[in-house]
């Protein structure tokens, strides 16, 4: 297209990262672009845990009033902030290839489980997959990007660790730097399940803007595409938002798409879960087994869990 693509972007390190690698990737295309950096409230509101700030899509909200409103063309997240129901006419343009979804401990030296120790995160289901393994540690709210995040454990003497996505810290380039520069060390979560989406990046665009939604779905990575639908659509299944105690990782090898998910309570004493496998992976498929594994865990108990999951939040 002969007109510059506006590229809509959170303005953290992070976030420009992400939206300059779209940027690159358009350009390669032979697409003139620009870049349009804004505030989303969920970057200038680092007192208040999300769940407690009552806005869907927080990180999300002041770009799609921006796509909403034609101030720019395309907006780039981190797919795991996106709410799974988008506004009307807005649609997923492209998902980039995953990065590493796990998530990883940064901790300082000395740290020990078996210890009295505490932990901060932002995240419900980071704080309820921890207390499932360790229910005797506390686990405190940690808000702001990545470099805020870091700069708060390694002030605050009463911390012992925090819990990161590993790509976020790969993607600016402090996971090599985090022993000499912070004086930290990491180690992965394996027995953690990631967010639903979790490593990936999605491109927004408006549906009706044919030129740029068609310039942009040149970006996308099927297979990433594929697996982060499942997941996003069980955790739309179970009604749980981006902020409920909820896991989900799908992959696809040799054809097949495998896949977990689970819920927890918020104290990390309940975990409900679910496995299957889907061979087919047409959109009518994938919609059908991503709600069969989400009646899954409705049916062991995870309808009550939820409603409780909800009253207790909304208190």
């Amino acid at each position: 297209m002969s007109k510059a693509i506006r590229i809509g972007t959170r303005d953290s390190e992070l976030a420009m990262w992400q939206a300059r690698t779209v940027q690159k990737q358009l350009e390669s295309l032979g697409h003139k672009t620009e870049l349009l950096p804004v505030k989303s409230q969920g970057d200038l509101n680092l007192d208040e845990p999300l769940y407690e700030m009552g806005i869907t899509g927080i990180f999300t909200k002041t770009l799609d009033v921006a796509l909403v409103k034609g101030s720019i063309d395309i907006a780039v997240h981190s797919l795991k902030d996106v709410p799974t129901q988008m506004p009307h006419g807005m649609i997923q343009a492209a998902v980039l290839e995953r990065a590493d979804s796990r998530d990883i401990l940064v901790y300082k030296n000395g740290f020990n489980p078996d210890d009295a120790m505490t932990i901060a995160t932002g995240s419900l289901r980071r704080k309820s997959q921890w207390l499932h393994m360790y229910p005797q540690h506390q686990v405190v709210d940690l808000r702001g990007n990545v470099n805020t995040r870091l700069a708060k454990l390694q002030s605050n003497k009463d911390w012992n660790a925090a819990i990161f996505a590993k790509a976020g810290l790969e993607r600016i380039n402090i996971l090599p730097h985090l022993k000499s520069g912070y004086g930290l060390e990491f180690s992965h979560l394996d027995s953690f399940t990631c967010a639903p989406a979790q490593g990936a990046m999605m491109v927004a665009a408006m549906q009706d803007n044919t030129p740029v939604v068609d310039a942009v779905k040149q970006l996308n990575h099927l297979e990433t595409q594929l697996c982060v639908d499942v997941e996003r659509l069980f955790l739309r299944s179970l009604e749980g938002g981006c902020t409920a105690p909820i896991g989900a990782h799908a992959t696809i090898t040799n054809g097949t798409l495998h896949f977990y998910g689970c819920l927890l309570s918020l104290d990390g004493s309940q975990l409900i879960d679910t496995r299957g496998t889907c061979t087919t992976l047409d959109t009518h498929s994938l919609l059908e087994f991503a709600n069969q594994q989400a009646q899954q865990v409705i049916n062991n108990g995870g309808l009550a869990l939820m409603a409780q999951i909800k009253n207790t939040l909304e208190q």
